[in-house]
């Protein structure tokens, strides 16, 4: 393992932009290079402290996922090495985290997945027993298996804002009834055939997001990161039916162990407002946090 890498510094290639993993940089006209630093954002603040392994990790896991999943939809790798594109001083900062892919003009819409009721889908579904305008079935409760995996799309928000869960007929605006319908579609495919893999290696991925973008012959592409712990929620089948019939949140391999520090954590005596500058990160924190990560993918993988 690489030492930890919390902000790239690529001179030999201009600057796209910065996430907040992941920092991206124009090769040509046609190509980026994605470099996965081992930033680690919650409640929208990056972390001081950089998560070491985590971007190679990430990064071996969107690779994985890429490679199994491609006969369902093309993706925007090229096969090019990374290492490549850059002068031989900067190699180090790339080898292992990073990808060359193909420049898209990407689609603004989180495609989310839901196997399984979670996070702002429980939130919503107790609200309107529905999520983004999906009628659930009554009497669901936290973490609850869903009938069968539903699509809950989400507006991609400015750096910094919160993603905004949309329904399905306003992604439809946005990107015409056909284009919808295919992103949809392939996004339950996917999932599907993702969440049945990864129950043979004892997790459950109990939702998702995608990012799409269209090449220049207005082929859909799949494209970011697919399926890691950062764009998905795994709970190892272990632990989930304790959790689920105690209401509780079942254990999973993200970066929950960091939010429940600096939920709990007091600056003078006050909880964090949850704006930067956060709170620096224990080194315990740090390594509960990186063995999580590296967990997800040895289960995954071997």
């Amino acid at each position: 393992m690489s030492a930890a890498l919390h902000t790239s510094n690529i001179a030999s290639l201009p600057l796209l932009a910065r996430g907040k993993v992941r920092d991206n940089y124009a090769v040509g006209k046609d190509r980026i290079l994605m470099v996965a630093s081992d930033r680690l954002s919650a409640f929208d603040v990056i972390m001081g402290e950089p998560i070491p392994g985590k971007g190679e990790i990430l990064t071996k896991m969107a690779l994985f996922w890429f490679a199994r999943l491609g006969h369902i939809v093309p993706n925007h790798l090229t096969g090019d090495a990374p290492e490549s594109a850059v002068q031989p001083s900067e190699v180090p900062q790339v080898t292992g985290r990073s990808m060359l892919v193909k420049r898209l003009k990407p689609i603004p819409v989180e495609a989310v997945v839901r196997g399984y009721l979670a996070g702002s889908g429980w939130k919503e579904y107790q609200e309107s027993q529905a999520v983004c305008g999906v009628k659930l079935p009554p009497g669901l409760t936290n973490a609850a298996k869903l009938p069968q995996p539903i699509f809950t799309p989400a507006a991609k928000a400015e750096m910094g804002e919160h993603d905004e869960n949309i329904s399905f007929e306003q992604v439809e605006k946005i990107t015409g009834p056909k284009l919808a319908a295919r992103i949809r579609d392939i996004s339950i495919a996917i999932y599907k055939e993702a969440a049945d893999y990864a129950l043979t290696k004892g997790l459950i991925i109990a939702d998702t997001k995608f990012e799409f973008g269209l090449d220049e012959q207005g082929n859909l592409v799949l494209m970011d990161e697919v399926l890691t712990p950062d764009s998905s929620r795994y709970w190892p089948v272990e632990g989930y039916e304790a959790a689920f019939k105690a209401g509780a949140n079942p254990p999973s391999y993200d970066k929950q162990f960091v939010r429940d520090w600096l939920e709990a954590v007091r600056i003078d005596g006050k909880p964090w407002d949850k704006t930067p500058p956060a709170p620096p990160l224990p080194a315990d924190v740090v390594a509960k946090t990186a063995a999580k990560y590296r967990e997800a993918l040895d289960r995954l993988t071997t």
